[in-house]
């Protein structure tokens, strides 16, 4: 029945799907072309794919600490890295937006709630080289391979920090000026969605965007998602039904679209 919900829910979404040619304000139309549909390869990716295609092959058990909804499949304390790069990563074309929208922005800071083995942060990094990026990860043993990860392909930019998102987020807000780009990537449960979005919303610049996975994955991301689009802070908020996106540009006026991708 879950199953069944879940595609209904990606065929309502893909039948109200606007493409680029649906869009008409000029700040929507360059950000769908340049992030969204700018699609191609490049060595980056490729140093990325061919690290997460290692973690699926890798058969190594270590314990998991599941802070958050834990996985729908998996409900055992101890895993393989295969079995967690499977379930916790997207397919290559999620990476590679996150990758598109670091460069696109620039963000001095990128913060990231839900490293895991650290594809995403990978890609982020790889985008904006030149970002400071601070990724929290709750299981201690997922935290250490991400930053063996991290040390393989020489990504000196990126901050493991381990510890429940409850406990440490409040510090890291603190330590950060201006977290240009912010992904939520953890916990998945709604009432913690949104209070880690109003505990953020506290270091909010005009230039920042907020970007939530999985706000399809159960009826309470989907109540979670559309309290946060409804916020009076956001301006313009964008659903690609698996993200949703997030800006605060005070001189954008209030809209939501749904964007195929």
């Amino acid at each position: 029945m879950q199953n069944l919900k879940f595609i209904l829910s990606f065929i309502k979404y893909y039948l109200a799907a606007k493409t680029r040619f649906d869009i008409h304000p000029p700040f929507l139309f360059e950000l769908v072309t340049e992030v969204f549909n700018n699609e191609g390869d490049n060595l980056d990716y490729a140093k990325v794919e061919m690290m997460k295609s290692g973690l699926l092959k890798d058969e190594r058990l270590i314990n998991v600490l599941d802070l958050g909804a834990g996985s729908v499949n998996n409900k055992s304390d101890q895993r393989s890295v295969r079995q967690i790069a499977r379930s916790s990563s997207r397919p290559v074309k999620y990476g590679r937006l996150l990758y598109r929208m670091a460069a696109y922005i620039k963000p001095k800071t990128i913060l990231e709630l839900g490293t895991s083995l650290g594809i995403s942060s990978a890609y982020m990094a790889f985008g904006s080289p030149a970002s400071r990026i601070i990724t929290i990860e709750g299981s201690p043993e997922i935290a250490n391979l991400a930053r063996e990860n991290f040390l393989k392909l020489e990504l000196a930019n990126v901050e493991v920090i381990n510890g429940n998102f409850d406990d440490v987020l409040p510090g890291v807000l603190e330590s950060v000026t201006q977290p240009e780009l912010i992904f939520i990537d953890g916990n998945h449960r709604n009432d913690a969605t949104i209070k880690y979005f109003n505990q953020c919303l506290s270091k909010v610049v005009n230039e920042t965007v907020i970007i939530f996975d999985d706000i399809n994955w159960s009826k309470g991301m989907q109540d979670a998602w559309s309290g946060i689009y409804h916020h009076p802070s956001v301006t313009l908020s964008l659903d690609i039904f698996f993200m949703g996106f997030v800006f605060f540009r005070r001189e954008l006026s209030k809209q939501h679209f749904t964007i195929r991708f």
